[in-house]
């Protein structure tokens, strides 16, 4: 265990987490809604400190990010629990476990550790992913500091529910994000996530206000969220805050608890990616569907093919100085040139 940051005491040994969007009030022998913080003697600690339940080397592009260092490694890190209860949660066994199972387990990796097993496999960042990197902050903030000190970069795969001042905390050791933005319905959000939709919104505006870069995805989900009309919205949103932000439509498979909805089609990835350009948005990506052609990086000037990808493999990358070779114009991201 290890002393949580990000919470105040309110006397009766009630504690107040600041640390995600929740700002949970947990009373004494009590854990908030991420089920790893738990108020002790009115004290708050996090049960994930130094507890890895999952490690892994992956290519950048499955983040997704594809502008961020593009066709680097990523050294991706999680500990059990989540802040949220996706019904389609593709890593439920892990992200619920301290929900549905009331455990918590994992290896005892010190952070110097991870930061060193990134260097021996020349990764170019660590990720915190798979679960929501938010509720094992403080292991990350420790990790993030100590690689940023080895020139390695912070990669956050996140849903958006981290507090202002947490973000403030982290941000000069975390270099991107892709941050899910699930539906653009207040009603969707509660139902199928338990969280709210206008504290995802903002804290999307705190992270591009912070200077960090930002890519977006959306799982597209048959029936949900797969509207013309919401699509449209989201596609406005992300455009009203940077037109630059490139935004990844995914194709959902059935998962966890929404095994009766089918795989989203093909056509309707192709409608919401010809949504967000139309909307302005000069990056649109079609993920799940590798081949088809919409996981490649256009010039938004030319429309030159500047990245051609297979999956998450990058087949060739024509970004020169990070410009593109035929107009000259600047493709936004981090490190995108070979």
């Amino acid at each position: 265990m290890k002393e949580a940051m990000f919470f105040e005491k309110l006397g009766d040994n009630k504690v107040k987490c600041h640390l995600c969007r929740h700002r949970c009030i947990i009373n004494e022998g009590k854990k908030g809604i991420c089920r790893v913080r738990e108020n002790r003697g009115g004290t708050l600690y996090s049960l994930v400190y130094r507890k890895l339940i999952s490690e892994n080397i992956d290519p950048i592009e499955k983040k997704p990010l594809f502008h961020f260092y593009p066709g680097s490694t990523a050294f991706s890190v999680a500990t059990a629990g989540c802040n949220f209860r996706c019904l389609n949660c593709q890593n439920y066994e892990i992200s619920q476990l301290s929900k549905n199972h009331d455990q918590i387990v994992g290896k005892d990796i010190a952070p110097e550790k991870i930061v060193e097993e990134a260097l021996n496999y020349h990764c170019k960042s660590i990720a915190y992913t798979y679960t929501e990197p938010t509720i094992f902050f403080e292991y990350a903030y420790e990790i993030a500091k100590i690689a940023s000190q080895k020139s390695i970069n912070n990669v956050f795969v996140t849903n958006g529910y981290i507090t202002r001042e947490a973000l403030a905390t982290i941000k000069p050791y975390l270099h991107a994000a892709n941050i899910d933005l699930k539906s653009f319905s207040s009603e969707t959000y509660k139902k199928i996530c338990g969280a709210r939709l206008e504290e995802v919104i903002d804290c999307i505006r705190s992270y591009k206000e912070m200077g960090i870069w930002t890519e977006i995805t959306t799982l597209i989900i048959p029936e949900i969220n797969d509207s013309a009309s919401e699509l449209k919205k989201i596609a406005e949103f992300i455009k009203s805050v940077g037109p630059e932000i490139p935004w990844h439509v995914s194709r959902f498979y059935p998962q966890y608890r929404l095994m009766e909805k089918p795989p989203t089609s093909v056509d309707t990835l192709r409608m919401a990616r010809n949504i967000g350009l139309e909307a302005g948005l000069r990056y649109v990506y079609e993920g799940n569907v590798p081949g088809e052609g919409g996981e490649n990086t256009y010039c938004y000037k030319c429309k030159k093919v500047l990245i051609k990808r297979y999956g998450y493999q990058i087949i060739e990358n024509n970004i020169i100085s990070t410009k593109c070779p035929s107009c000259n114009t600047i493709i936004d991201g981090v490190g995108m040139s070979v």
